[in-house]
């Protein structure tokens, strides 16, 4: 079992940035490719980016690549993902995710666990 903790959620103005942050609790983090996902209200979750074990891969959704870089730190078991340039369409409640494979992967349905989300709002 491993429980993903994330943080670093909030309201910012358009072309600001956030960091967000995912803890894990499972000692062999390499192990796990993580990814981040977001959903907005009405809408379907969306793929964000995704990090290999050993963070050597990565690769983001159209939507936000060239403004998103997602990096992890597994010395302290935690994913993060920088957000700069923001847009009112990045609104949503951000996921982690835990994928029981070191391969990354865009598909939800892949992964395995789940954090309880943080929001993300983007004013104009």
């Amino acid at each position: 079992q491993v429980q993903l903790v994330e943080s670093g959620g909030g309201l910012v103005q358009a072309g600001g940035s956030l960091r967000l942050s995912c803890v894990a609790s499972r000692r062999t983090f390499s192990n796990y490719a993580m990814g981040w996902f977001r959903q907005a209200p009405g809408k379907e979750r969306e793929f964000v980016a995704t990090i290999s074990g050993l963070g050597v891969s990565t690769y983001y959704g159209d939507s936000v690549k060239g403004r998103f870089t997602i990096s992890r730190d597994n010395a302290k078991n935690t994913v993060y993902l920088q957000m700069d340039s923001l847009k009112p369409e990045d609104t949503a409640v951000y996921y982690c995710a835990a994928r029981g494979t070191m391969m990354p992967s865009p598909t939800p349905r892949e992964y395995d666990y789940w954090g309880q989300g943080t929001q993300v709002t983007v004013s104009s």
